[in-house]
């Protein structure tokens, strides 16, 4: 007789490009034929990349529901929360696992209505600092710990991430949040690197003794490109190399940060150039020489693995898990958050020295080609799947 498959239901807020549709889409595809995965996910929003790309690459076919919105509307909410429960009603899941904080939301609450034994949500980020009003944020606090006590487990892709949901915010106790980082099909990005590098550089009409140095990201306030604007001023007032800088992303800001790029360059002599979002990440990255993050909050930030996995040195702002995946001082540099003297001195750090660019670039692969690769996030995700099983088992 064969063995009953563990049904996952698996509920993304959206499928737009970050750790998020990586996360879902690999634990869809490779775990083990002891499980059934099915996926279902709302669409980006407005300026954000359409993903949907990555999940066909992987041969991940998702259920889409329109309805379901990053930004609250009571209308369109329950019509999620209504399709959410007729899928749930239909698959018959063992364990419901959301991702993010609109699915985590609906997909809970669906879940918890309709009975299903194991809850887990994912927390790839969270909207306790940096977003919105002191009022606002303790709201969505109280809304998070009520869904805890609903969820039979929680998972933070790091341990700062779990200090701060369990101590800081007081989320969930300690016993109930499971670090589980995320994991990438990184091996794409070592291949090829000196062809993929020079596609790159000749179609930006880079010459070798240009530095290229990139930020990649959505276009939004939290992401603060203010902050790399100001930097790489003060680092273009202080060398003289040949600086190429990219801002690689899409977004509500977009217009915003537009303008401040023609005033900086009516200030200065800058090269700035604003590429909108770009599918071929891997080609890309390889032809540049640094890549940047300025973000006020962060979970894991993707492009910087991403980043590491294609031998580039790193400058990041100190935010959310950067410290889980970035060797300091090895493969990049942390710099306080919201301070742009300091953020451009370690830029400065690597773009006056070729030979230390070139020490952190051979040290990067090494760093990430294991611990965030897609196979060791499966194998965590399956350990922790049964051992809530499990201890469902043993209460019952």
């Amino acid at each position: 007789m064969l063995q009953k498959k563990i049904k996952v239901l698996r509920i993304i807020n959206r499928f737009n490009i970050g750790g998020p549709t990586y996360n879902a889409t690999f634990l869809t595809r490779y775990l083990s034929d002891e499980f059934e995965t099915l996926l279902v996910g709302g669409l980006p929003e407005e300026g954000e990349a359409d993903s949907l790309h990555i999940l066909k690459e992987y041969g991940v076919s998702p259920i889409l529901i329109s309805e379901m919105k990053r930004v609250p509307n009571v209308i369109s909410d329950r019509k999620a929360l209504k399709k959410i429960k007729e899928i749930i009603k239909d698959f018959n899941p063992d364990i419901v696992h959301t991702h993010a904080a609109k699915a985590g939301a609906l997909g809970r609450k669906a879940a918890y209505d309709c009975k299903v034994p194991i809850i887990i949500h994912t927390f790839h980020g969270h909207v306790f600092h940096s977003y919105f009003s002191k009022y606002k944020t303790e709201l969505y606090r109280l809304i998070e710990k009520r869904l805890a006590k609903r969820s039979s487990g929680i998972i933070a892709i790091s341990d700062l991430q779990k200090n701060e949901l369990t101590e800081t915010y007081r989320i969930a106790k300690k016993e109930k949040v499971e670090v589980i980082q995320l994991g990438f099909d990184l091996n794409p990005f070592q291949e090829n690197l000196v062809e993929k590098r020079k596609i790159t550089r000749d179609e930006y009409n880079l010459s070798d003794d240009q530095i290229a140095i990139a930020i990649i990201g959505r276009l939004a306030p939290i992401k603060n490109h203010d902050l790399f604007l100001e930097s790489i001023k003060l680092v273009q007032q202080q060398t003289k190399q040949k600086l190429v800088f990219f801002i690689v992303g899409d977004g509500d800001q977009k217009k915003s940060i537009e303008e401040k790029v023609a005033i900086l360059k009516t200030e200065i002599t800058i090269d700035i150039r604003m590429t909108s979002w770009i599918k071929d990440i891997k080609t890309f990255n390889a032809g540049m020489d640094l890549i940047c993050l300025t973000s006020d909050n962060e979970g894991t930030p993707v492009s910087l693995i991403e980043a590491q996995a294609c031998n580039i040195p790193i400058v990041s702002t100190d935010v959310g898990g950067v410290r889980d995946i970035i060797d300091e001082n090895e493969t990049g540099y942390i710099s306080p958050k919201k301070d742009a003297i300091s953020f451009s001195n370690k830029l400065l750090l690597l773009t006056e020295d070729k030979q230390n660019r070139e020490r952190m670039s051979q040290n990067g692969w090494d760093f990430v080609k294991s611990k965030f690769h897609y196979t060791r996030l499966v194998s965590d995700m399956e350990k922790y799947y049964y051992s809530l099983l499990e201890k469902m088992k043993n209460e019952n």
